[in-house]
């Protein structure tokens, strides 16, 4: 396989991953808006800061006001990782691969690019809101199933599937590293209560929250749902199964061992640190240093195969 191809699969997993994460982080975050009372405020900023662009987003707005941050994150054209531009991103992967992946494929991204470009303003009222981001999330869903169903078990997939599952270890560890720092402390007066609800727009950010009620079956707590997003082997969005999955994909591949020494490092950090007994300022330490080993993965990835 041209190594072009091989890089050009990667992203596109990256860039779908990264469009339906985004789709899912805008809904969730209105919908914990909506539960919380006024009196306690936190806004949109953190959705912005999950993301790595506040200074895009300064270089254009003033205000980080819903409508602000939404716009920036659905459609912005100065911003790399809106919905948008992750969605023309991957259009143009496809379209430069379209003899390797299914036609149907091909379509769909299509398809959904044209629907957020023509309609992106209905993520801004509140109305029409709900409806346009399920969209996207079913599109990508979609797409997802449509390559698991159809596309040759080759060295592609293996390919799109690392794309794929990198994008959601790096997204895994922005929402905890910025949402756990912008929760309420652990207080015993009234505020105390809204903790459950905040922790619970964690896992909903990542479609966790059923999941995470098999799992645990005692109140959302801190300590649990750390464990359970970073730490939990059969959950797909979880930390440490991206992990797997990338280095299951790796060993499909030829000249794997370096890439596969990089992710050992990774997930050895990982289960030594027991992260869910950090306090937040270890907590953000340990999510830097996370984050700094999927880069040097994907380094080492794109150093030996593009």
């Amino acid at each position: 396989m041209l190594s072009r191809v091989a890089s050009n699969l990667c992203w596109l997993g990256r860039y779908l991953e990264r469009t339906e994460n985004t789709a899912r982080l805008i809904s969730v975050n209105a919908n914990l808006l909506l539960d919380l009372p006024k009196v306690i405020v936190l806004g949109w900023e953190p959705i912005v800061d999950i993301v790595s662009g506040r200074e895009a987003f300064d270089e254009r707005y003033q205000n980080a006001d819903e409508k602000s941050v939404i716009k920036f994150m659905v459609s912005g054209p100065d911003y790399s990782g809106s919905i948008l531009a992750s969605l023309e991103n991957a259009r143009e992967n496809a379209r430069t691969i379209r003899e390797i992946i299914p036609r149907e494929v091909w379509e769909q991204i299509n398809e959904l690019y044209l629907f957020v470009k023509e309609h992106g303003d209905k993520a801004v009222i509140r109305r029409t809101r709900y409806e346009f981001l399920t969209e996207i999330i079913e599109s990508i869903q979609k797409i997802t199933g449509i390559l698991a169903g159809t596309m040759t078990r080759d060295e592609g997939y293996q390919f799109l599937r690392i794309g794929r599952n990198l994008e959601r270890a790096d997204m895994t560890t922005r929402i905890i590293d910025v949402r756990s720092a912008t929760l309420l402390p652990e207080t015993e007066t009234e505020q105390a209560a809204f903790e459950n609800l905040q922790w619970m727009s964690v896992l909903k950010s990542m479609t966790a929250y059923q999941m995470y009620r098999r799992e645990v079956r005692l109140r959302i707590r801190r300590a649990d749902v750390l464990k359970f997003l970073l730490l939990n082997e059969k959950f797909p969005r979880s930390l440490r199964h991206a992990l797997h999955q990338v280095k299951g994909c790796i060993n499909e591949l030829p000249h794997c061992e370096s890439v596969a020494l990089a992710i050992q490092k990774v997930d050895s950090q990982l289960t030594e640190a027991n992260p869910q007994l950090l306090i937040q300022d270890k907590l953000h330490e340990f999510i830097d240093d996370m984050q700094f080993g999927i880069i040097a993965v994907f380094d080492e990835i794109q150093e030996t195969y593009f």
